[in-house]
């Protein structure tokens, strides 16, 4: 294909870190092939973003959830009432989608974008999470799209990774999606073994107390806290490397960047809506991963259970992530943007 396709949206939802790492590496396939992508977000323009920025306003300042009823009588996710920033970002997106005429609109995540883009005549790409989503809000957005998009293997769909079976078998997997390209495990570095904890960026639970007994408990391993009540580092590529065992929530960013690394990990799943990280964490734990998972940080046991994560093959990460899942979806996105101007 020669030129660039007009006008293809990519929207961002602004909790956590992992929808912003996966726009940028689907944008970037898309613009190899000469689509032009928008993103809209809340979140500014991140370095390296390979077309057009739309900054959107906060939709969640001076909201009171119980009087803005902001579900609309549950029918959608979040619609409060009277709220100047939701007005604000659903005009901007209404006046982008105006001006330029999108071919597709992709959606990682937000039930109420979808119907916009839908209502505005634009074919939808829809993101799927994890867990539980057989409210009504879901199945409406995901009813609406075109196409739905979930960053696992094909085969974690088949074992649960998301229910109703109705939205399951409209999924296309494509594989964790990572920043980083896949690497075999370099070998270790001489001295203690290593354990590099991820606390993640979209909120933690972890009680330092816990954390403090973990570490007193395995005085022969290293310890490496990112998040959390630690400083954040915002490419910890070196430090899931470098471990030897990698204590990881369950959120699908460092999920993939702990298969690309192909590091062994523990896995304990942070409270989210709709049993998101606790479905994710029991499929892990059943399936032919290298994660052993937790339902909750345990109290007590961690030489144990380090030395039975470091003892799995890091290389069977390779059916979770492959280096191919950014081309896979960009080329679902390809289909109906093509399927649109046909």
């Amino acid at each position: 294909m020669t030129g660039v396709v007009p006008g293809v949206g990519y929207y961002v939802h602004h909790v956590g870190r992992g929808h912003l790492h996966r726009a940028g590496s689907i944008a970037a396939e898309l613009a190899r092939d000469g689509v032009e992508v928008t993103g809209l977000s809340t979140l500014p323009e991140p370095a390296g973003w390979p077309g057009p920025w739309v900054q959107l306003a906060r939709d969640d300042e001076d909201v009171d959830a119980a009087r803005d009823a902001v579900t609309a009588g549950g029918r959608l996710h979040w619609v409060p009432r009277h709220a100047a920033g939701l007005r604000d970002r659903m005009a901007t997106i209404s006046a982008w989608i105006g001006a330029t005429a999108p071919r597709a609109m992709v959606v990682d995540v937000s039930v109420e974008v979808c119907l916009l883009a839908r209502l505005h005549g634009v074919p939808v790409v829809s993101a799927v999470l994890p867990g539980v989503r057989d409210d009504d809000p879901h199945l409406l957005g995901a009813d609406v799209a075109d196409a739905l998009l979930a960053f696992w293997p094909a085969e974690a769909t088949a074992l649960g990774m998301v229910r109703p079976a109705s939205l399951a078998e409209r999924v296309t997997a494509v594989g964790g999606l990572a920043r980083y390209a896949v690497a075999e495990p370099a070998p270790r570095r001489p001295g203690a073994p290593r354990v590099t904890y991820l606390a993640g960026s979209g909120g933690h639970e972890l009680d330092p107390v816990l954390l403090a007994e973990a570490r007193r408990e395995t005085p022969d391993w290293e310890w490496s806290v990112l998040g959390g009540t630690a400083p954040w580092v915002d490419d910890p590529r070196s430090a899931i490397a470098e471990a030897d065992v990698v204590v990881t929530h369950a959120g699908q960013n460092a999920l993939a960047e702990v298969a690309a690394l192909r590091r062994p990990c523990v896995v304990v799943p942070q409270d989210r809506p709709h049993d998101e990280q606790r479905t994710t964490a029991r499929l892990l734990d059943a399936g032919p991963w290298p994660a052993i998972a937790r339902e909750t940080f345990p109290v007590t046991g961690w030489s144990a259970l380090l030395d039975e994560a470091r003892a799995l093959d890091g290389a069977a990460w390779a059916g979770w992530c492959d280096d191919g899942a950014a081309a896979r979806a960009a080329a679902v996105v390809r289909r109906v943007v093509d399927e649109g101007t046909g």
